[in-house]
């Protein structure tokens, strides 16, 4: 890693190279394990990591910038970070994580490829955003916990370092929490069941677990359901901004290819360039608003969380808004790049299939929509 150049050139300097891989990953639904090399390589990994423990100390601005551009190269890869940043962003806020596992954490991302994400989902349970108490168990025997279960959507699961699994344990009165859980314990197994439109590249199989032996002291913050009642409202903030920092990105990465073909189209009845007819030049302003608009949501919130804290209402709005404008802004360049655009040579197809995925992450339209309805209507 070069020093005096800042995370957001760094970030620039790997995107074409994400770009380069990102359709055959998309097509065979691989693992871009070589981009995390390169993201540890360019001291990307540790953004987030605090100062002292060795990492940059990075806040929601500077990480939601990163987040857009390694987008723009690769939506999975970018997703994957997202994920391991979340993580690490909330390890340098919130005291109810053992400072020796965030020592550790922290110390591991500094010194190479060790990522991390929360494991919450499950078949049965569905998102936790929508309540209900996980079937995953943990199971206190000795000086251990027994952890069984199932996870579904557990992103980046082949790069995986450390699991954040949500469980219930076995107690007479449950108690509900996480628990660190290092990947590839006795009793872990990945289920290769990811095969899906978008964000083909990102891992989110299965991941299994059979009695996983782990200490006492990788319970986290466990507690009892009722006192869950109140979500966490950095965690939610800032998950929000940075889903939308990534959609952003893609959007981006749409409107580029856009401008390049509409530039070097030429068909034989026009005898000129798309870009010279009124309807493409429209159409492409109508991208170049609301992106416009998207980059002002983002850097406000992100802006504003590094202040104190942005609202988890307007965070979720700005999740809602902008991911909404990225799909409008693909589909509109999808609609002036005909064939052209839905063939698998040009990555404008894969742009639209990963931006739809926007739509699915907690929160869904319909929560947030609901959540201001309410709050308008004082119920």
């Amino acid at each position: 890693m070069d020093a005096a150049i800042g995370p957001l050139d760094r970030a620039r300097l790997l995107v074409a190279e994400f770009a380069a891989r990102a359709a055959q990953h998309d097509r065979d639904a691989s693992f871009p394990f070589e981009n995390f090399d390169r993201l540890s390589e360019a001291g990307l990994l540790a953004l987030p990591v605090a100062r002292g423990f060795g990492g940059q100390g990075a806040g929601a601005l500077e990480l939601v910038r990163v987040l857009g551009l390694i987008a723009q190269g690769d939506a999975a890869t970018a997703l994957v970070l997202s994920m391991h940043y979340i993580q690490h962003y909330l390890l340098q806020r919130d005291d109810r994580f053992p400072l020796h596992l965030t020592r550790r954490l922290s110390t591991e991302s500094v010194r190479g490829v060790a990522l991390i994400n929360a494991l919450r989902v499950e078949p049965e349970l569905g998102s936790p955003a929508r309540g209900g108490l996980p079937a995953t168990t943990a199971s206190r025997q000795g000086d251990h916990w027994l952890i069984s279960g199932r996870k579904i959507y557990s992103t980046g699961a082949p790069i995986l370092k450390y699991y954040l699994v949500w469980a219930k344990t076995d107690e007479p009165e449950p108690r509900v929490g996480s628990f660190l859980v290092p990947a590839g314990l006795p009793g872990t197994t990945i289920v290769e069941t990811w095969d899906h439109l978008g964000q083909r590249a990102s891992g989110s199989h299965d991941v299994v677990f059979d009695q996983v032996r782990v200490p006492l002291d990788h319970a986290i913050d466990v507690r009892l359901p009722a006192e869950w009642q109140t979500p966490n409202a950095v965690q939610n903030a800032i998950h929000s901004l940075f889903i939308a920092a990534i959609y952003d990105g893609v959007a981006r990465a749409a409107r580029n290819w856009l401008v390049d073909f509409l530039q070097q189209r030429k068909p034989a009845n026009l005898g000129a360039a798309l870009a010279t007819l009124p309807r493409a030049q429209e159409a492409l302003g109508d991208i170049e608003v609301r992106l416009a608009v998207n980059t002002r949501l983002i850097e406000t919130a992100a802006a504003e969380q590094d202040l104190g804290g942005v609202a988890v209402s307007d965070a979720h709005a700005v999740k809602l808004t902008v991911t909404t404008n990225a799909i409008e802004a693909v589909q509109t360049a999808l609609s002036l790049s005909s064939n052209h655009g839905l063939s698998r040579r040009n990555p404008l197809e894969r742009y639209y299939r990963d931006v739809l995925c926007g739509r699915v992450h907690t929160p869904q339209d319909d929560s947030i929509k609901l959540a201001a309805g309410r709050a308008a209507l004082g119920i």
